[in-house]
């Protein structure tokens, strides 16, 4: 599999072309390539293959509207206007999957037990690995993103998660994006400016 390279186009689609869109196309995406999205995205690796991550797929009108009313005023039309957004959120209650998910390690649960610093750490860090195989899988399959972090995380926790130990990370319009609606691209620091090689 190492030898097998993604072409030159695969590539910009992914992340050379890709953009973070706030108009959108007046085309439904169907619940299958949704579907599609997430069995792609799964297999990403986290940590202890914990996948703490949970997705909250918004897109009824009135879901939208909920969760437009839990976010920033420049970030409301993006999310009615959108096919649908998606709320990552992170289980606290993840250890509770790991025998099942991690059976190479045993008792591996117990690692967190009484260590709320640790669990949170790793279902924030590893949930965010997740949030970006979601945009990778949604790119790859033809979709736009328009990521977000401008939203009311108690509001949006009460509002889709209420009962749970879900804890709301970031949300991210998805859908056919409109060319028409984007700005000039901005630039990227360049390799120099963020990278050492030692």
């Amino acid at each position: 599999m190492t030898d097998q390279i993604l072409s030159d186009r695969d590539l910009d689609v992914i992340f050379r072309e890709a953009r973070s869109f706030k108009g959108w196309q007046d085309r439904p995406v169907s619940e299958v390539t949704i579907r599609a999205i997430y069995d792609l995205l799964r297999w990403g690796p986290t940590a202890f293959n914990a996948s703490p991550a949970r997705f909250c797929i918004v897109q009824s009108e009135e879901a939208k509207q909920k969760l437009a009313d839990c976010a920033m005023d420049s970030n409301k039309e993006k999310i009615l206007t959108a096919p649908f957004t998606v709320v990552v959120g992170y289980d606290l209650d993840f250890p509770e999957t790991l025998p099942d998910l991690f059976k190479l390690y045993p008792g591996v649960e117990k690692l967190f037990e009484g260590n709320d610093d640790l669990t949170r750490e790793t279902a924030f860090r590893n949930s965010s690995l997740q949030g970006a195989y979601l945009m990778i899988s949604a790119r790859a399959l033809g979709l736009d993103c328009c990521p977000m972090s401008g939203f009311d995380a108690g509001a949006v926790e009460k509002a889709f998660f209420d009962g749970s130990n879900i804890k709301a990370n970031f949300i991210c319009s998805m859908g056919y994006g409109d060319r028409d609606s984007l700005p000039p691209r901005q630039d990227r620091l360049a390799f120099d400016q963020a990278c050492r090689i030692l």
